[in-house]
Formats: structure tokens, sequence, C-alpha cells
């Protein structure tokens, strides 16, 4: 498994094994059991889902920081990951997040396809 890099390098290679429906679907399990009231169509574009990702994220750290938490938690984004990222800017730690939970979910869905 390749361990992309940025979110282009992710969806590309998400869409190249035609998992992407399988990685909306594991999102949306992740955010339901988050109790985050977002749930993406499978028809979602990679751009929207990250758009509304972001925004979501960026919500969460401005006003629920507990739920930004039990998120990174019920989808196992590692602390170490989180840690180094740069909190100064909230717009630009929301993307970085955002490409973390979405590189997380994404491991998920290639190793229940290939294990």
């Amino acid at each position: 498994m390749h361990k992309p890099s940025n979110i282009e390098e992710l969806i590309a290679e998400v869409t190249a094994l035609d998992l992407y429906t399988n990685l909306i679907l594991q999102i949306n399990k992740d955010l339901l059991l988050a109790g985050i009231d977002l749930e993406f169509s499978e028809n979602t574009t990679p751009e929207i889902l990250f758009s509304d990702l972001t925004q979501t994220v960026y919500y969460l750290l401005r006003e629920k920081f507990m739920e930004y938490l039990n998120l990174l938690y019920i989808i196992d984004v590692p602390e170490s990951q989180i840690k180094r990222l740069d909190g100064n800017d909230l717009e630009v730690l929301a993307k970085n997040v955002s490409f973390l939970i979405l590189k997380r979910e994404w491991q998920k869905v290639w190793y229940k396809k290939h294990y």
C-alpha cells in the first residue's frame, strides 16, 4: 500500500483501485459513530468531499472541540500525526486534519479489500 503524501495522491490511488464508494461508506459510518451530522452521497466528488469535511473539521475545532477529539478517536487518527501539525492557523489545521482523516479511512478501506 502506497502512503499518499497529499490529497491529490490519495484520491488518485482510491480512484485507480475503484474503491472511492467504499471510502465514502467508511467515512459515513465513522461520522455517524462520532455523532457528527454529516453524510456524503456516493456521488460526491472528491473535491466536495474534501471541502465539506474540512469545513466540518474547522467548525468542530472552533465550536465543539470535544466532538472533534471524539471523531479523531473513532477514526483512529494517530495522535503523533496530529501533534506534528501547526495549530496557529485553524483553516490550515482543518485542511491537514481532513487529509489525515481521509488517509486513515483509506487505510481501513484498503485493508478490508486486501485482507
